[in-house]
């Protein structure tokens, strides 16, 4: 990528398919198109250009080799579609000519309507069927356009007195977002009872796409096709994708994740996936149930795995930290002395936060904000009244789990604070009914609490690097490995600043040393700051030679051939003085543009073995935590008892789950905003929207239908990009800090 790339949003405006699988970024004044499936970018040309690029058709650009099947069959009938549109255009303008001076002519009249009808159906288009297809130098056109001029009932009026044979559908076009096509898509998903989050999937699009395409009339496929030939067909896809991916495996190492869940019923299940930076692959699931407890069961699982993707790819297997994985890990360990075992590095940034949330003053803050954030959400006119003076922001805000999602709303509700206050001073305020109830006068007393603010604020200042190392460490769109050191050094630093009096700060300190205990037997995370380029230099040099201590494990472990190790220890020192490829001012300034396993892979050819080793590191993901689609339903798989179904089953769940991950990755679109209210939201926001009791009264008094919907800026927290960086790449300069990390080695 160009280092002088800015990559900006795609904006609901972009209504063409092939926007759904690109990234956009301005260089200058210019915006250039980069494909998601081959990293092909485009300096010109438009989104037709890529288009064809997607569809396999020969222009002026190459051809993706990467994309899927499915996607290049959208491309090409949005292409085929065009121009099928602009032939019926150029054959309706003379027939419309010739209209004007026969009007009675009913085939030339039928031909029009039936045009303008399959437009409707087809694309959602509701203006009138001519308006669209007349050339600008007819007299059609500047007989209409004059009569636009005077408004939509004389642009009938004019357009069927004067040619009677075109009839207009002004009459069916839609007042503001009713539409019948998107009445038909609301009534297809509530009779399925399918989440409506299904509607950002990065299929949903293609999908209408597609049968926009087909014309009216389309036979859509059947039950059985569904269950055959149509899955049969995406499975070889998917599988086609997966063989991709695995050629990666091989240039940046992978991790193998081990996903664990407890259904309703009890029923343990395991989900295998092996994590790569181009995507995260699911291969399959198995019920644990009978010995998720056993080490020598999940021992045996996984060997089977790692033989079955590679040994000398894998680079480490993340698991939770229970003790049955604890010593699963050392088995691993010693039995594939080229790998790591590794405790899921976002669940101990989770531990560490729930630490957090039980001391006495936070708990509190944390309980008071919480019956504020129930008072809100129970009641629509406050509700409203709220999104009303907040631009249409909520004041929870979710995160990747339960006691992440505490923190993250409370300093959304410290952002919104003057928003809050300005609220319930208000007259609109004073003439709601609630505001006289208990609970309102509970709301009112908390808003004006300074003491409450005081410490919603200094809560989100201790917090907010630890929310952010989740945030590293929960991406599914970039590789944490070297990240999460500094990250929990600069969550340390940032405590240490706003405390400042040791006695004060060591609490915060022993509860992050304590639960970052289990990571310090793994070498990796130190290893991946040291040879991130961005955070390396902006290092002391009596802090690399501390640290360097563990580099050296991870040579000796991921690099079998000693040789090869001697090699890689020689050109750490051209790493250190910058020497060669390394020094170039452009590789400087790449430092802060690129990935780290991007700059070695573009500027470390001078030192090779170094090289690999440091893409290897640097591609790993660090969490477990996430994988997992909350609509897909494995354990049906294991309930069902004919032999046959669970076979088609576990395809259909290989199927989903795998463009569940791909989905993860490629969705770069904005989103509606998301609705705290939602039922996909209920794990995470239960206990910040959810009334403990639901009495008669509240149900009569509260309407959903006359909630506003959600809106604004819901972003709080920093995107993960530039600004995530930004806040690590200030230079690491406190000893003390990196000794804590580093602790007394210990084996597991």
């Amino acid at each position: 990528m160009e280092l002088n790339l800015v990559p900006i949003s795609i904006t609901r405006q972009k209504q063409d398919p092939a926007w759904n699988h690109c990234e956009v970024f301005k260089n200058g004044e210019r915006l250039q198109i980069k494909c998601m499936y081959c990293g092909k970018l485009f300096k010109g040309g438009g989104i037709h250009r890529f288009k064809e690029h997607l569809a396999g058709r020969k222009g002026q650009g190459p051809i993706c080799e990467q994309v899927p099947q499915g996607v290049r069959s959208v491309m090409q009938e949005s292409l085929n579609g065009i121009l099928v549109k602009q032939d019926k255009k150029q054959k309706l303008i003379p027939k419309l000519l010739a209209c004007g001076s026969s009007s009675s002519n009913p085939n030339i009249g039928g031909e029009v309507e039936n045009l303008g009808s399959h437009d409707d159906m087809n694309f959602g288009i509701k203006p009138i069927s001519v308006l669209n297809t007349l050339e600008g130098d007819s007299n059609v056109v500047s007989k209409v356009g004059r009569g636009r001029k005077r408004g939509r009932g004389r642009d009938r009026n004019l357009i069927e007195s004067n040619y009677p044979c075109v009839k207009t559908n002004l009459a069916l076009v839609p007042n503001g977002g009713e539409n019948p096509i998107r009445m038909a898509i609301g009534r297809f998903l509530y009779d399925i009872g399918v989440n409506l989050d299904a509607v950002n999937s990065v299929c949903f699009q293609p999908m209408i796409d597609a049968i926009a395409s087909g014309g009216s009339g389309v036979v859509p496929p059947s039950c059985h096709d569904l269950r055959g030939w149509i899955l049969k067909n995406v499975i070889e896809e998917v599988k086609d994708d997966i063989d991709r991916n695995k050629v990666m495996w091989g240039k940046t190492g992978c991790s193998i994740i081990v996903e664990q869940c407890r259904t309703k019923n009890g029923r343990v299940l395991l989900s295998l996936l092996v994590y790569c930076p181009q995507a995260t692959v699911f291969m399959k699931s198995v019920d644990a149930s009978h010995a998720v407890y056993s080490a020598d069961y999940l021992f045996e699982l996984l060997k089977q795995v790692i033989e079955e993707v590679g040994s000398e790819k894998v680079v480490q297997v993340i698991t939770n930290c229970e003790e049955p994985y604890l010593f699963t890990g050392k088995r691993l360990m010693e039995s594939f002395p080229s790998l790591y075992w590794a405790p899921c590095v976002a669940h101990c940034v989770d531990l560490m936060l729930q630490d957090f949330s039980n001391l006495e003053w936070i708990n509190e803050t944390i309980e008071q904000a919480k019956s504020l954030a129930r008072f809100i959400y129970n009641q629509s006119s406050v509700l409203n009244m709220m999104r009303k003076f907040t631009s249409g922001n909520d004041v929870v805000e979710p995160a990747l789990t339960c006691f992440a999602t505490n923190f993250s709303t409370l300093k959304r509700m410290a952002d919104l604070k003057l928003n809050l206050q300005a609220m319930v001073n208000s007259q609109d305020w004073l003439e709601c009914p609630y505001a006289k109830k208990p609970g309102g006068q509970a709301m009112s007393d908390i808003v004006n609490n300074r003491s409450f603010w005081n410490s919603c604020m200094s809560i989100a200042r201790i917090t907010y690097p630890l929310l952010r190392v989740l945030e590293i460490v929960g991406s599914k769109k970039r590789s944490a490995m070297g990240y999460v050191y500094a990250g929990i050094y600069r969550a340390k630093e940032t405590i240490k600043k706003e405390l400042v009096k040791q006695d004060d700060y060591m609490v915060y300190w022993n509860i992050i040393d304590n639960r970052w205990e289990q990571q310090r037997h793994l070498p990796l995370y130190a290893a991946g700051f040291f040879l991130n380029p961005k955070l390396f230099y902006n290092t002391e040099e009596n802090i690399h030679n501390d640290i360097l201590s563990s580099v050296f494990d991870s040579i000796e472990r991921l690099v079998p051939d000693t040789n090869i190790q001697d090699q890689v220890v020689r050109e750490i020192n051209l790493y250190k003085n910058a020497t060669g490829d390394l020094g170039r001012p452009m590789a400087v300034r790449a430092r802060d543009n690129l990935l780290p396993s991007e700059w070695w892979s573009i500027y470390g050819g001078g030192c090779p073995n170094l090289q690999r080793l440091a893409i290897r590191i640097l591609s790993q993901t660090c969490s477990s935590i996430g994988y997992k689609p909350s609509k897909i339903s494995i354990e049906e798989i294991h309930n069902t008892r004919n032999f046959l179904e669970r076979q088609r089953l576990s395809d259909l769940v290989f199927v989903q789950y795998n463009l569940y991950l791909r989905q993860m990755v490629l969705q770069k679109q904005e989103k509606d905003s998301l609705d705290p209210l939602a039922f996909n939201n209920k794990d995470i926001l239960e206990d910040w929207i959810a009334d403990n009791e639901v009495s008669p009264d509240n149900l009569e008094s509260s309407d959903w239908k006359s909630l506003d919907p959600p809106g604004g800026n819901r972003t709080t927290l920093t995107p993960l990009g530039d600004e995530a960086e930004d806040f690590l790449s200030t230079r690491f300069t406190d000893l003390d800090i990196f000794n804590g990390l580093k602790g007394v080695k210990e084996e597991i």
